[in-house]
């Protein structure tokens, strides 16, 4: 099985990327980050505080989550319950960074990761694919862009949905969620020492998807 690895900070576009960039391919898609967006729904649901990792590490026996295919999608199921929007909203979001730094957390659902790129040819990405989880994947790409670039692309997909986003404020959770992300102890963000960096802040999505598809196509 054919592995890629694509990491990077929030809101570099790697989930949208990635997802075009495997059915372009032929690939399976991962979006690993949605699994910690389940756990952070998780703790929401049961009214959890997320700054006490003991509270957190007492329902993952009881969380179940499921990856499904549906309607050429990723559809995210919570014991039972399509959460795939829910996930998506910024308090979704910054809980998951939070949930995400828990080293028990990020133990239940490394094996769960691992397993689907024993099954297919996949695109997985996330904050520590090619650092952690799938340390020997064949190609690895860490991809980025500037934290005001990411600001504004996020602030016109949450309008593009109807929903109303302060860019000040969006960029404001999108600087804490790097330093989260970056300083964590546990699988902090940042490059596997063999990946390639490329940087969208100056490229539109298809530029930035014909780019990694060539690094893969390069690569294999």
């Amino acid at each position: 099985m054919i592995s890629v690895a694509i990491d990077g900070p929030a809101g570099a576009g790697k989930s949208t990327v990635a997802k075009l960039a495997a059915n372009e391919l032929g690939f399976t898609y991962i979006d690993t980050g949605a699994l910690y967006r389940a756990i952070g729904q998780a703790c929401i649901d049961r009214g959890v505080d997320v700054t006490k990792p003991e509270d957190v590490l007492k329902i993952l026996p009881g969380t179940d989550i499921r990856l499904i295919l549906k309607d050429g999608g990723q559809r995210v199921i919570l014991n039972g319950r399509d959460v795939s929007d829910e996930i998506r909203t910024e308090r979704a979001s910054m809980t998951a960074s939070v949930v995400s730094a828990i080293p028990g957390v990020r133990s239940f659902l490394l094996d769960l990761q691992r397993s689907f790129a024993k099954s297919a040819d996949v695109i997985m990405d996330g904050r520590d694919i090619g650092t952690v989880v799938l340390p020997d994947a064949d190609v690895k790409i860490f991809l980025t862009a500037s934290s005001e670039s990411r600001a504004e692309r996020r602030t016109r997909q949450l309008a593009a949905k109807g929903i109303e986003a302060d860019y000040n404020e969006v960029l404001s959770d999108i600087i804490k969620r790097d330093y989260n992300d970056s300083h964590r102890d546990t699988a902090p963000l940042k490059p596997a020492e063999d990946s390639i960096i490329v940087d969208t802040t100056e490229l539109t999505l298809k530029q930035s998807i014909k780019r990694v598809i060539d690094i893969i196509r390069d690569k294999l």
